[in-house]
């Protein structure tokens, strides 16, 4: 839980972009999400969405992109925030949104103002919500990976190693390389598997090299890529979406581990 969170006639009024992949692989993530937003101080509310187009627009399928996205502009138009537990789909919707409608006059003035209070979830708990400490605990080394999105279109660097420093129990050792990409780049990762399977191999050596137990990130498809390339090389290193952690929400079994596994174990 957070300190100090403001009176309730000024709570902001949050929706959550949950993202596809935390839906359907991860809602865990999408649970620990709520509960540091409420937490923070603001009113959440999910409203019915889909993906936020990327897919589509990294693949050049503009007319698919735009058709998405603009009920990604009705579904969260009323709200005083968008926030998403992943750099990926949020710097879609903040970076890229307004550059879809940027010929359309009817809906580029839309896209802008929902690109403009879209952020990503540590991203916007740190710097809208002023956050400064999180009064929960997790025993163990971590080490973070910098997801590319979240880094390069949207500034988010410092922000989770805040929050994390004031977790008890936690201690944080620096990944070698923590800002190189880790090999997934949602599309490339199809299309160039033997080029992204080589990225990952020397992002999990730098993983394994850490001495870390835990490894954390905000984007469920790198953690998801490292956390296969850890399994198929055997190794027990646990893979968790940053926000589980920062929540306190660690009962599920890291990602890409069966439940079955954890209870025989």
């Amino acid at each position: 839980m957070t300190e100090s969170p403001p009176p309730a006639s000024k709570k902001p009024r949050v929706g959550l972009f949950v993202t596809c992949l935390v839906d359907l692989i991860r809602p865990a993530i999408g649970f620990a999400a709520v509960k540091l937003l409420e937490g923070a101080g603001c009113i959440v509310e999910v409203p019915s969405q889909t993906c936020c187009g990327q897919p589509a627009y990294n693949s050049g399928d503009r007319a698919t992109a735009r058709v998405i996205a603009s009920g990604i502009i009705t579904a969260f138009k009323e709200f005083d925030y968008v926030v998403a537990p992943s750099g990926s789909c949020a710097g879609m919707l903040r970076v890229h949104l307004p550059l879809l409608f940027a010929d359309d006059p009817n809906l580029v003035g839309e896209a802008r103002d929902l690109a403009s209070k879209t952020y990503e979830l540590v991203s916007f708990l740190v710097d809208v919500m002023k956050v400064e400490r999180l009064k929960e605990r997790f025993d163990g080394t971590v080490t973070y990976h910098d997801s590319c999105a979240g880094l390069r279109e949207l500034g988010v660097k410092a922000q989770p190693r805040l929050l994390l420093s004031t977790i008890e129990g936690l201690t944080l050792t620096e990944l070698k390389d923590s800002e190189v990409c880790c090999g997934f780049g949602g599309t490339f990762a199809v299309k160039y598997g033997d080029i992204s399977d080589a990225i990952v191999t020397e992002k999990t050596g730098n993983v394994k090299a850490s001495g870390a137990q835990t490894l954390l990130a905000g984007d469920l498809g790198c953690l998801m890529n490292m956390a296969g390339k850890l399994s198929r090389q055997g190794e027990t290193i646990a893979v968790r979406h940053v926000a589980e952690v920062l929540a306190g929400m660690t009962g599920e079994p890291p990602i890409g581990v069966p439940l079955e596994k954890t209870k025989s174990s």
